[in-house]
């Protein structure tokens, strides 16, 4: 017979049962998170020397928590599991060039191996979509929301189809009036926290303006063939820079991780398309790896 007493704590027990606390953790395995993942950034269209999808990790394993990051780093599979976290999904891979040895190391500069040692050590799987995010339809949207750009069109497609590809062709929107070079960059500055580096006159009227996260290709020559007056980037060599802003068109360098650091909230939204809960996805801060001198007082 149950007394009182043992009623009480039993009622109690199913109260917390059934709050958010006990929320049930779906029945997804790593390797199902993996294809999941890859119907929304197929390999097919990524680049052919990336790697796409997992790098490390046990496909049979039950997705307990996602971290989500730009970069796969061993900090970053240290943060993760910290937090819970027994997948690490990355923009960029772990490795394009398989490492030749693994051992214990602080960074992938004292061994190229440590970042699989550490994710092995952590029982953290990693998976990364890289190219095939960059190429996307959703990715393709991010740097023209947050700048209130009008998207209009992908500058360099990818051979599949038209709706995806590198670059976007964008124009400013009629609820902006105009816009020069100088309001742009200062809306860079205000939405990025971080001061761009920019090439043309600030008094310059733009019209069509090309975005392109991370490290441009060939998006700046067809920019410039189509006349296109600025163009936003991650980054870009110092000589190509000059040499588009002799030809005519501003330039607008954002820093290669700044453009890209927005992409990790695609990534999330994704792994919560695949069947993660909200409250199971942690997005990595990873914005602090480099500052400006005079931003910070010593």
């Amino acid at each position: 017979m149950v007394g009182p007493k043992k009623k009480k704590e039993q009622a109690g027990l199913a109260q917390r049962a059934s709050g958010p606390l006990s929320k049930p953790i779906p029945a997804l395995t790593v390797g199902g998170l993996e294809r999941a993942l890859l119907k929304e950034f197929p390999a097919a269209d990524a680049e052919e020397w990336d790697r796409t999808g997992m790098t490390v990790g046990d496909p049979a394993r039950m997705v307990k928590r996602v971290a989500v990051a730009l970069d796969t780093t061993v900090q970053a599979v240290e943060d993760a599991a910290d937090r819970g976290a027994n997948v690490l999904v990355t923009h960029h891979p772990a490795y394009l060039k398989a490492p030749e040895s693994f051992s214990p190391a602080s960074s992938v500069a004292a061994n190229p191996g440590a970042l699989v040692w550490a994710a092995i050590s952590r029982g953290v799987s990693l998976l990364s979509y890289h190219t095939a995010l960059d190429v996307s339809t959703n990715a393709q949207r991010v740097l023209p929301g947050m700048l209130n750009l009008q998207f209009k069109s992908v500058v360099s497609p990818i051979a599949s189809t038209k709706r995806k590809g590198y670059g976007q062709l964008c124009t400013v929107k009629a609820s902006d009036g105009s816009l020069t070079l100088g309001q742009l960059a200062a809306r860079c500055t205000s939405v990025f926290g971080r001061q761009p580096r920019v090439w043309g006159d600030f008094s310059r009227e733009l019209e069509r303006i090309v975005t392109c996260t991370g490290a441009v290709g060939d998006e700046a020559e067809i920019a410039l063939r189509d006349q296109v007056d600025c163009l936003v980037c991650g980054e870009m060599k110092y000589h190509e820079a000059l040499a588009l802003s002799q030809a005519g068109m501003a330039v607008v360098e954002l820093g290669h991780d700044t453009s890209e650091l927005p992409l990790a909230a695609v990534l999330a939204a994704a792994v919560e398309g695949a069947g993660v809960p909200g409250d199971l996805i942690v997005v990595l801060d990873q914005g602090e790896n480099w500052s400006y001198p005079e931003t910070t007082r010593v």
